[in-house]
């Protein structure tokens, strides 16, 4: 797999900021809109969950769970940024990502934060 199999988060052209931080240097908040928010879950398949399975008894990475936690996350993201436009929104503050299990079947990731309008200093 290469490295853009390994990572997320968003292309140089995006509309709508996202960022982990309170604020962002040398912008001002303008307005508050709320907390936005992307969901996802994903069910595991057999295949997965057999390699899985025989990996943990030798150790060492689980290429394909990587792999779908990745596309999971991002799509997550997407949702995120769509929900902060919609609303209105150009950045995001504050990003998280929540990862659970969803009933023994499945991941749930969550992408949330809060959707702002912000300008230029």
């Amino acid at each position: 797999m290469g490295i853009e199999e390994y990572g997320g988060g968003q292309g140089a052209q995006s509309d709508v900021l996202v960022v982990t931080t309170n604020d962002v240097p040398g912008y001002q908040v303008q307005q508050v809109i709320g907390e936005v928010f992307g969901l996802t879950v994903r069910s595991r398949h057999l295949g997965s969950q057999i390699g899985a399975g025989l990996k943990s008894m030798i150790g060492g990475e689980l290429k394909g769970l990587t792999k779908t936690l990745v596309q999971t996350r991002n799509q997550a993201m997407e949702r995120l940024v769509e929900q902060a436009r919609a609303r209105g929104a150009n950045a995001v503050l504050m990003m998280r990502f929540d990862v659970t299990e969803a009933a023994d079947v499945g991941t749930e990731v969550c992408a949330y934060g809060t959707a702002v309008v912000i300008t230029k200093l």
